[in-house]
């Protein structure tokens, strides 16, 4: 990630039918189902920029965040989600829109930034928006290091972070499952912080000591163990893996 400030995001759209539709018929149904349990409610700002830090075990958290948190939160999804065709295709871009997905390529790099603006052009709206700061699930079920895009966001934005812990939601719908089962889980909500008093975004440094926060505050709510490190693919090739371990690039 360069230190050099990105130009001001494309404001975002508000959700529309469709999101209100998922988020007023069918998460009172879905709760009813499924029972989560859900704690720290009353922790969440009514209003203005909120950014929910969770961990990640399966693909059903982002159904479980919105569906538990007490104000509408909007996160990013693949692209693809939005761009199949057929009576399949409507219906998956019918499902994520009501869940308040917003699509997005994935990627490194500039992509990773692309994302970052999308996120920012939510909170610049008053709105609230959720991220994942290991990058990708855990399939151990550990607790992996933050990538600092979290910090970058709340520290461009002035966003409060509300950090999440989810417990279950891997035995819920494991990796491969198409449909979640009744199972145990957990969504709490914790404190909000301010991670203004580390500095400004354009501060490596600011960003990696509010990130270890974030992620310090996600382990106490979550319980998992910590792995140590980024949850990341091997690197494909020799110079990768030179790259990784030599020049030791930020992970954003």
């Amino acid at each position: 990630m360069s230190d050099a400030a990105t130009t001001a995001p494309e404001r975002a759209k508000k959700p529309g039918f469709v999101y209100w539709l998922g988020r007023f018929a069918l998460t009172p149904l879905a709760r009813g189902y499924y029972r989560p349990t859900v704690t720290g409610r009353k922790n969440v700002p009514k209003r203005g920029r909120v950014i929910f830090a969770s961990n990640h075990l399966s693909f059903i958290d982002s159904v479980a965040i919105p569906m538990c948190a007490p104000r509408p939160v909007q996160f990013l999804a693949k692209s693809s989600y939005f761009t199949g065709r057929g009576p399949k295709g409507w219906f998956t871009r019918m499902f994520f829109t009501s869940i308040g997905a917003v699509g997005v390529d994935r990627g490194a790099g500039h992509a990773a930034q692309v994302a970052h603006d999308k996120g920012r052009g939510i909170l610049e709206s008053e709105s609230a928006f959720a991220i994942y700061p290991e990058g990708t699930r855990s399939l151990d079920g550990r607790l992996y290091k933050g990538r600092t895009g979290v910090a970058w966001l709340a520290l461009t934005t002035g966003a409060v972070v509300v950090p999440v812990g989810l417990r279950g939601t891997d035995e819920m719908m494991p990796v491969g499952s198409r449909i979640p089962k009744r199972s145990q889980v957990t969504i709490a909500f914790g404190k909000p912080i301010d991670v203004s008093t580390y500095g400004v975004a354009t501060s490596g440094r600011a960003r990696r000591q509010a990130t270890d926060e974030i992620m310090a505050a996600i382990h106490e709510l979550s319980g998992q163990d910590l792995a140590g490190k980024y949850n990341e693919s091997p690197p494909s090739t020799p110079a990768e893996k030179i790259r990784q371990a030599v020049l030791r690039p930020e992970r954003f």
